[in-house]
């Protein structure tokens, strides 16, 4: 799961980030609650991830983790709770 940008979410996330792997067990629950797919890009370690989160972000937060919905254009920045994390994705 993840692996399908079809769905429009990406969370951009840095290896070392504490607060990225707090997010995971929820965008785990998410796709399988929701039946929807999260793509993961790894920015810290990857430059063709970073130059994608960059324009993603576009000065909205500047840090990870970064969700982006591209279908709704809505946005999350930092750790979120699951409610919040479903509004987004569901949007």
């Amino acid at each position: 799961m993840g692996e399908n940008s079809d769905s429009g979410l990406i969370m951009f996330y840095g290896q070392e980030c504490d607060h990225c792997h707090e997010m995971m067990p929820l965008l785990d629950k998410l796709e399988k609650e929701e039946n929807v797919s999260v793509e993961r890009l790894e920015v810290w370690h990857d430059d063709k991830n970073m130059a994608v989160f960059q324009k993603a972000d576009d000065g909205k937060c500047g840090a990870v983790p970064f969700f982006h919905n591209k279908k709704s254009e809505k946005w999350l920045c930092g750790a979120v709770n699951y409610e919040k994390l479903k509004e987004w994705a569901l949007s």
